[in-house]
């Protein structure tokens, strides 16, 4: 069984693979239809973000049996037609939830405490210490909308904080009193009506894309801190920098954004407005798309992969 790698992973999972018998072919170094062109016989593929596969991409595959996403995000994916060839598709967010769930905190903790700007003021040479006075997280109310692997992660990164953690998703109505009881299960109503703090966790799909705009953020109850680690075009950038501006939300922490390229390596924002006044914000935290870019998540990704795809193929 060959596997052709087309995106770089970690080695571990061509180690595993071939170990276990199948040939792995290294593909990363030509543009992804030329590899394919060239081991069109492949039974597996593996990629990250950049490269689409579609049904014109799985017809150059006929032996195709299964592709693997290192990674959480599948909508560089026709899972449909995955599906109806009978193609296994597999991801690894196993591997990078904690490092997601990590990020997020850390970039919470920061805003309540004005670190990065406290930091910018020492270094210029003012000495304020009432201008970066801060806020304390035990005692708030966190809102984690989208309760999956990264949700649950947050989540679980919160339990010893000594705040109350609201967690809203439709999909699932089995996790209230998750972490020893320490999570809600509540409906978006309620989530608005009474979180301190909006954590994004959401997959990008049509229904989610665009979903936090200007009638989303007005339906909170109290302003809050918005946190986006999730996929960028999920939140209206032009309707939260809006928001910003009238005090319904308070501070946001963004690692990902509404017109990042889809391969995460770059943003098509050269000379936009919208993006030059994102970037001049005082109240907005950034990050390039690095919530789940740990050393340790780089290894686990691989590692989860292989787990998966031996336990069907091995």
């Amino acid at each position: 069984m060959k596997v052709l790698f087309i995106d770089t992973v970690h080695p571990v999972l061509a180690e595993r693979l071939t170990a276990a018998g199948m040939t792995c072919v290294d593909g990363t170094s030509i543009p992804a239809f030329e590899a394919v062109q060239a081991h069109s016989d492949a039974a597996g593929i593996v990629i990250r973000s950049r490269v689409r596969v579609d049904a014109d991409f799985m017809d150059r595959l006929p032996d195709l049996k299964f592709i693997c996403r290192s990674g959480a995000g599948l909508e560089n994916i026709d899972l449909a037609v995955a599906q109806f060839r009978g193609i296994k598709v597999y991801n690894s967010p196993e591997g990078n939830r904690d490092a997601v769930g990590e990020h997020a905190l850390g970039m919470l903790l920061s805003l309540l405490n004005l670190l990065r700007e406290a930091d910018r003021s020492l270094r210029e040479g003012r000495w304020d210490r009432e201008g970066h006075r801060g806020m304390e997280l035990a005692g708030r109310t966190v809102g984690i909308l989208g309760y999956g692997n990264m949700g649950s992660a947050f989540a679980g990164k919160l339990t010893g904080m000594g705040c109350r953690i609201l967690a809203c998703d439709p999909y699932r109505s089995s996790f209230d009193g998750d972490h020893h009881g320490k999570v809600e299960a509540v409906d978006l109503p309620t989530l608005q009506r009474e979180a301190d703090v909006l954590s994004l966790h959401c997959n990008l799909t049509p229904e989610t894309k665009g979903m936090v705009d200007r009638t989303f953020l007005a339906s909170f109850a109290k302003p809050f801190i918005l946190l986006n680690t999730a996929r960028g075009p999920i939140v209206r950038t032009v309707d939260l920098l809006d928001a910003l501006q009238t005090g319904q939300v308070m501070a946001a922490g963004l690692d990902v954004f509404e017109r990042e390229t889809s391969s995460f390596e770059a943003v098509a924002n050269e000379g936009d407005p919208v993006w030059m006044r994102l970037m001049a914000h005082p109240r907005i935290q950034v990050s390039p798309h690095v919530a789940g870019w740990t050393e340790e998540s780089y290894v686990k990704l691989s590692s989860v992969l292989a787990d998966k795809v031996l336990a069907d193929f091995g």
